[in-house]
């Protein structure tokens, strides 16, 4: 009988094009799903189906994101599969446990909660510029913005709410005209020396949403915007509302809840 193995994987997501397998993937296009279901392969002999937690957009990294393949290997231990997979993979994807798990947990549809953290580097750019490292996981403001106006403004989106405002063309779910609520748990700002850091739990994510949320939150801050207004336009629904969907240095899939 096959086994389900359970992977938590950690990569820097600059050099890939999101999560999800490209269906004529290309070396100059690779993918993180892509680049492990070519380790897998190594290992089988044989195409592995790999299935993630949830999609992350190109250049978005991730600290804890959840995986799951079945395997009819018996003679590998399911936490061997870690150091068999990282001595394929490249130094940019590392898998940082791997366990069996029951034959119906499925990474995607099996999760409660996905949690994002957005980090971003608060000083003049002109006079103490962020430095190439920092720049490859942080997002670069010029400024450092009123963290008690952006945590009124997070207030506004917990709960179930229609995140139709923060939904990015070519979502899979507007397309589908499937429901655009989402549950949010929790979603606030606070600082660590010269970053913001912006942390967001909730059920489910629509496509670039996390980026959507920040950018437009900081765009509506830097105009001094009341939480009053800025509740008026989410309820409107309205994309063209939106303030600017943010780049993806900076954001990562945090942690996966079961």
């Amino acid at each position: 009988m096959n086994r389900n193995i359970k992977l938590k994987i950690t990569y820097d997501g600059t050099g890939y094009c999101g999560w999800q397998r490209q269906e004529s993937e290309k070396n100059n296009y690779p993918t993180i799903q892509g680049e492990i279901e070519k380790a897998l392969k190594k290992i089988h002999g044989k195409d592995i189906n790999l299935t993630g937690s949830g999609r992350t957009d190109s250049g978005v990294h991730a600290a804890g994101q959840i995986a799951n393949f079945y395997t009819d290997i018996n003679s590998i231990p399911a936490d061997r599969f870690a150091p068999a997979l990282n001595s394929l993979l490249p130094f940019d994807i590392r898998i940082l446990e791997a366990c069996e798990v029951s034959s119906d947990f499925h990474a995607r549809f099996s999760a409660k909660a996905r949690f994002y953290r957005y980090q971003f580097l608060c000083r003049s750019n002109w006079f103490n510029p962020a430095l190439p490292f920092e720049s490859r996981f942080n997002l670069h403001l010029n400024r450092f913005p009123d963290i008690e106006l952006l945590n009124s403004y997070s207030r506004l989106i917990l709960g179930e709410i229609d995140c139709s405002i923060f939904t990015a063309a070519g979502d899979s779910s507007a397309i589908a005209g499937k429901s655009l609520n989402r549950y949010i748990y929790r979603a606030y700002f606070y600082a660590e020396k010269d970053r913001l850091i912006f942390e967001i739990c909730a059920n489910a994510f629509l496509r670039s949403m996390v980026r959507s949320v920040a950018g437009t939150f900081l765009h509506y801050e830097d105009l001094n915007l009341p939480p009053e207004k800025l509740q008026e336009i989410i309820s409107k629904g309205e994309r063209a509302l939106a303030g600017p969907t943010l780049p993806p240095q900076g954001l990562y899939l945090w942690q996966v809840e079961y």
